[in-house]
């Protein structure tokens, strides 16, 4: 049963259907809550939910693909014991703060984001109600706004202290394009991805280890990242961010933090390095250095982030026996997918031998996911 057939039978009269997508990132991860710059994309799978208003103050939702219902209101004291409804009555919230007047609305969704995969399926629900809402009230909210509301709506009512990358992209999404975006001031351009023509696929890997940021060690990263920083600026005022410091500046805060704070904060400056220099490499055409770009990344989160795992760890090495130009653990970390760049003679040997030596290894039948970059949250036509 799709989410209109269930509409339909459950509340008696058809809404209007909203999708907004998950996403990948090429390169730059753990970099957003540093000030620093992402370059991510969305992608064809995603989130759609039909939503229509029904005069009262209370919403009404259905997970369809969870099989459960929620209910609840519009104040802070009625928010839902339900997990993933706290992402509905979250938007919903940070939008009211924000001045708008919201109505009670019935809704079912339903998504094909492999949830736990670091694609981002809770960003893709957000944008998709914070989408909707502001454009079926006329709320007036810019892009930009509508990725804070979903990004504060994690903070506030899921507890995952999150960048503004997952959010940003599965709003501002666009077909054929990355887009590079500047954390610390929320400018971005974007810039043209087309693997195939160049002789490259996108394809993702999961490792069906679950992919869970909500009190995980994700938050701890970021409290090594700001206490670095609390230690630089005592020298060097002006640094915001660990995007605006250099090694050397962090060489010089040894001793005054601890080597685990000491290595978390050495990662998210190189990643920056990382990511412009595959940016400049992009605008040529470069697919091998971004390649290498990736394979560094991996090892700086799987070394001195320590986000990756013994599964994530076996794939990127199978990458490399393959010939794969670059790959890497993508995501928060902790499990999910590498994101892969494979030359195209080399595609379905890649897919065969990490399929087979995975089972072997794990038991366990990693999945392929390949990448089809998409345009960003919308209305659809139905």
């Amino acid at each position: 049963m799709d989410i209109r057939d269930k509409f339909k039978e459950m509340y008696g009269t058809e809404g209007y259907v909203y999708t907004s997508p998950g996403r990948i990132n090429i390169i730059g991860e753990h970099t957003d809550y540093n000030g620093g710059f992402v370059l991510p994309g969305a992608v064809d799978k995603g989130m759609v939910a039909e939503i229509a208003f029904n005069c009262t103050n209370r919403i009404k939702a259905y997970a369809l693909d969870l099989g459960e219902s929620s209910e609840f209101g519009l104040e802070e004291a009625d928010a839902p014991s339900e997990h993933w409804a706290k992402y509905i009555f979250g938007v919903c919230r940070e939008m009211i703060k924000r001045g708008a007047v919201l109505q009670g609305f019935d809704t079912v969704f339903s998504g094909d984001v492999p949830l736990g995969a670091g694609m981002s399926s809770s960003a893709a629900l957000e944008s998709a109600y914070a989408f909707a809402l502001n454009d079926m009230l006329s709320l007036g909210f810019e892009k930009m706004e509508l990725a804070r509301i979903g990004q504060a709506t994690e903070h506030n009512y899921v507890g995952v202290m999150c960048g503004i990358m997952d959010q940003f992209a599965s709003i501002h999404g666009k077909a054929g394009h990355l887009m590079k975006l500047d954390c610390k001031t929320g400018e971005f351009e974007y810039v043209s991805f087309d693997p195939e023509p160049h002789g490259y696929k996108v394809v993702l890997v999961d490792t069906c280890v679950k992919h869970e940021l909500v009190g995980s060690p994700y938050n701890r990263r970021r409290e090594s990242c700001e206490r670095a920083v609390e230690a630089i600026r005592e020298k060097h005022p002006e640094v915001e961010f660990l995007r605006d410091a250099c090694i050397d500046w962090l060489d010089e805060v040894i001793g005054k933090i601890s080597q685990e704070d000491y290595i978390r904060a050495k990662y998210a400056i190189e990643e920056v390095d990382r990511l412009l220099a595959a940016c400049a490499a992009l605008e040529k055409g470069d697919y091998q250095t971004v390649g290498q770009k990736m394979y560094g990344t991996h090892v700086g989160m799987s070394v001195l982030y320590e986000v990756s795992c013994e599964e994530l760890d076996f794939v990127n090495e199978v990458a490399k026996q393959c010939g794969v130009t670059g790959s890497r653990v993508m995501g928060g970390g902790f499990g999910g997918c590498t994101i892969n760049i494979v030359p195209t003679d080399k595609y379905d040997a890649f897919v065969e031998k990490v399929q087979k030596e995975y089972k072997d290894k794990f038991g366990v039948q990693c999945k392929i996911y390949p990448v089809v970059i998409s345009g960003g949250a919308r209305r659809l036509d139905v």
